[in-house]
């Protein structure tokens, strides 16, 4: 345990740059670091790492470990594992933080199973237990209805944070770091998949996971077409996005990405508006991070009033246009 120090990020990039989830892990980190008083590290990978170290130091990082090369311009598991092994064994950090995304929940088990050390997914909080110096990582069970505090004394301490569950801290471009080119050596007879083709699907407006209101739809409003009117006006006039639970995305009333729950998106909002959805543990998995949950239901036995900050009895095809109404009177106001 004594050998290992310091607080790795495994970080992820868009289009060269730093994702939204990388900064909020940095937040995360940095705290962690200063708490144990050890450094602060994140990894980088892809085949053009560009500006996003100076970006990652900006956000908190001391050192910024670049790893390029030409395979790993597209994400591929068995390439990268490959890349985050190799630091980590030749590092040896006390944590490593991945992001609860496709790439961290694919990367984060495969490192912890190569490590033969634990693994605690979907963290809503970590903090460091100042007697043994370990990490209390804080994380839902069953679904979603309860918090459980794990701790492993086994190095590294590997976890996932959810998105939107802890705050980048604010841009300091003076902030002075290292920036550390990694020799990358991948072993291609060990990447069992190749990459054909990419299709990325186009989203008007601002991305669910990114959006600070969420406007959400349930099977009780009945088909498509609230989902592009009455739902899609209060969202687009609070700056949001339209989401959904289950049932509308199964009957194609909404494209999947619009699904939030335990096997959908997981948001974490300022406002969360749940119209007509009953509030099954499975759809509040995935909102339970909202920072407040509005209800409007007509059932006022529904088990979404009992998540709900504030809630609305009534139908909402009479609530939603008053209150998107009076809205309107308050901004123009």
């Amino acid at each position: 345990m004594a050998d290992n120090k310091g607080v790795l990020v495994c970080g992820e990039l868009i289009d060269t740059k730093l994702a939204s989830i990388t900064a909020e892990l940095l937040g995360c980190g940095r705290k962690l670091a200063d708490d144990l008083k050890e450094d602060l590290s994140c990894l980088l990978v892809s085949d053009k790492i560009g500006d996003s170290a100076q970006e990652a130091i900006a956000s908190g990082a001391d050192k910024v470990y670049a790893a390029e090369d030409p395979l790993l311009k597209q994400y591929q598991a068995d390439s990268y594992i490959q890349v985050v092994e190799n630091l980590v064994k030749d590092t040896s950090p006390r944590v490593v933080l991945f992001g609860q995304t496709s790439m961290g929940r694919d990367l984060a088990p495969r490192l912890a199973f190569r490590l033969g050390v634990s693994l605690s997914t979907d963290c809503l909080d970590l903090t460091i237990d100042p007697n043994t110096k370990l990490v209390m990582q804080t994380r839902p069970v069953y679904g979603g209805n309860a918090q459980a505090i794990f701790v492993s004394d086994l190095m590294p301490q590997v976890a996932t944070v959810r998105s939107k569950a802890m705050s980048p801290l604010e841009r300091d471009a003076s902030r002075k770091g290292e920036v550390i080119s990694t020799k990358v050596s991948i072993d291609t007879e060990k990447v069992r998949t190749k990459v054909l083709d990419t299709v990325k699907e186009e989203v008007a407006g601002i991305k669910l996971e990114d959006a600070p209101v969420i406007v959400s739809g349930g099977r009780g409003v009945g088909g498509p077409e609230p989902f592009k009117t009455i739902l899609k006006e209060l969202a687009d006039l609070l700056h949001g996005a339209v989401g959904s639970s289950r049932p509308p995305a199964d009957n194609g009333w909404v494209q999947e990405a619009t699904h939030v729950g335990l096997t959908g998106r997981i948001v974490a909002p300022d406002i969360y508006i749940a119209v007509a959805i009953s509030g099954a543990s499975q759809h509040i998995a995935g909102c339970s991070g909202s920072k407040h949950i509005i209800a409007i239901n007509k059932d006022p036995e529904a088990n979404i009033f009992k998540e709900a900050e504030f809630g609305v009895v009534g139908k909402y095809e009479e609530v939603l246009p008053a209150f998107t109404n009076k809205l309107k009177e308050l901004l123009a106001g």
